[in-house]
This record gives C-alpha cells, structure tokens and sequence, in this order.
C-alpha cells in the first residue's frame, strides 16, 4: 500500500503569505494530499462529473468575471453548489472581490477561504511546484549527499568506508555538504530526485574519533546547502583484489531510486586514494557525458577500435 503524504495548510500560508478569510479550524489541522489545483469554471457552470474534492481550487479573473455576469440568485446558486462540494481550501487570486455569498458559504460549509494578490497562473505554478515537493514519494537512504561543481552525488557504502571523511574533504575544496548520514530522496517529476536531510540533523556530520561536527559553524555558510538534484550515485566499498573494477568506463551503469535510474559508479577504497579528487573527477566526467561525450568512445576511435560502438558525439563547448 503506498504511503500518502501531506502539507499543512499553514505551511502554504506563511510560504505564499496568503491573507486568511475563513478557517474553518486551526490551518495546521488543514492536511493537503493532492498536488494538483483546480479551476474551477465549469464547477461554477454547474457540471461536477470529474470533480476531485481532494485538489486546491484557485479562483481567478475568469470565474469572478463570470459570477459578476450572472442574476444575483444564480450566482448565489452557483456558489453553494460549489462550495457545497467541501473543496479543501479555495483560494482567490489577484487580489481580488470575494463575494458575500462565497464568505457565507465557506463558513456555512467548512471551506478554508484565502486570497493572495499575486496573478492567477504566476500563483498556480508555484503552487504547483512547491506542492510537487511536500507531497513526492520520498525514500531514506543511509549515505552522505554532495554537491561537487554543480552536481548532486550520493554517496553509499558500509559503515565506516569513509564517506563522511571523504564529504569533509570535500567540502575543504569548496564543494558543499547537503546531508550525512540519513539522506531523504523525494521524486519530485518522472525525472528527478531531490536529496535534503532531516531537519533534526542537518549540517551535521559524525566522523570517526572526533565525534559530531556541525560543518555549517566550521567551515561556513557556503559549505552546506538544504537540498540538490541527485544526478550520480557513487558506491564506496573496500578494494576487493578479486574482484575486476572497470577501468574505460564503456558501460553505463545506473541505481533504480523510486523508479528513477540515476547514473552510477563504483569506487573501490583503499589506502593511498584520494577519494576527493576522484569524486570532483567522477562529477565532471558525468556533466561531460549528459553534453555527449565520452572519453573512452573517443579514445577506440583513434585507435582504430571503434567499430560497433556509438559515434563520439562533437560538443560545442561555447554553448554552455
């Protein structure tokens, strides 16, 4: 059974700064489960066939524009038989008049009603995004997430490889930490991840002997970030000499994460490595190949080997 998540509608509130008309109770009690929002012109128009009561409904120039231009009773018609569906929150864009039908309604009916003055369709894509985020399918993972010149990379392993040292180091050479130790991973579109940390323990990070430090008071404010797109996953684990390590890179690995494959690498550890380094080598050859080119393509090609194996695609640098 899949998990429903929810976002308080107070959370809403205070990120968009919406004006409260009615509350029909306390707005942290108010739970969103939806991510989609709803015009709701044709519910106005009285056709109710496809009506979600999960979804926000935004209420617009077109819909007001719309009830201004009916006789006083059917526009008090139309009004109770919308709100009378319960919609979880309607909210007026623009600024805009609310109606004392609507005001009567919502409290009549237990609607939230709120009003924001920023344009319909500007509001609804925000909206939209920041709902994507609080209500995505979501995983946590025992890792360490970094970003290294712009990309986001995961880092797994077993207790005590070295991700957290190699996360210091790191962030020593200017890359910055996300999350240590407990990485939460929500799928925010069909393609993307999205790692934070727990709240309770962001910026911090446990190391071996030393015990927990807080690399945000250590090294800074432009060492930490709340959250990063994951586009690589890199498996630390002890060097194992019987094992065979790629070593051309011809083969595109990936880590399926909530239905997402993510690019991935495995990095074998032992003494005289500098997992650092490798990584922010890792993270740019990863951005090379996304802009189409491969190093080990190209390397077959001018030593005659190439056939039976895709063309190295031409990059025009300038572009980015």
């Amino acid at each position: 059974m899949s998990v429903i998540y929810t976002v308080s509608l107070k959370k809403l509130i205070d990120a968009f700064k919406l004006e409260i008309i009615h509350l029909p109770k306390e707005a942290d009690e108010i739970k969103i489960s939806s991510a989609d929002i709803n015009r709701p012109g044709l519910h106005l128009a009285g056709f109710f066939e496809f009506y979600d009561r999960q979804r926000i409904q935004i209420i617009g120039k077109a819909e007001t524009g719309y009830l201004e231009n009916l006789d006083p009773q059917t526009r008090q018609d139309a009004i109770r038989g919308f709100m009378a569906l319960k919609p979880p929150v309607v909210i007026v864009a623009r600024g805009l008049h609310i109606f004392d039908e609507m005001m009567s309604d919502a409290k009549e009916f237990g609607v939230a009603l709120l009003r924001t003055n920023e344009g319909t369709s500007t509001f609804s894509s925000s909206l939209i995004s920041t709902l994507n985020v609080e209500l995505a399918p979501r995983v946590t993972r025992h890792g360490v997430l970094v970003e290294v010149y712009g990309e986001g990379i995961l880092l797994l392993g077993e207790s005590g490889v070295g991700k957290s040292e190699t996360a210091i180091e790191l962030i020593k050479r200017g890359h910055r930490l996300i999350a240590d130790d407990a990485v939460e991973i929500r799928r925010v579109s069909s393609k993307t991840l999205v790692g934070s940390s727990p709240a309770n323990i962001r910026h911090f990070l446990e190391v071996r002997g030393i015990g927990i430090i807080n690399a945000r008071r250590i090294f800074g404010m432009g060492s930490i970030k709340v959250t990063e797109k994951i586009d690589m996953v890199i498996q630390l684990e002890n060097w194992d000499a019987t094992k065979v390590y790629d070593r051309m890179g011809m083969e595109n690995e990936y880590t399926e994460i909530l239905g997402i494959d993510v690019p991935s690498l495995t990095i074998p550890v032992k003494p005289g490595r500098n997992l650092a380094i490798i990584i922010e080598v890792a993270a740019m050859n990863n951005r090379q190949k996304k802009m189409g080119y491969n190093a080990a393509y190209e390397l077959l090609e001018k030593l005659g080997m190439s056939e039976g194996i895709p063309k190295v695609t031409t990059v025009d640098w300038d572009a980015y």
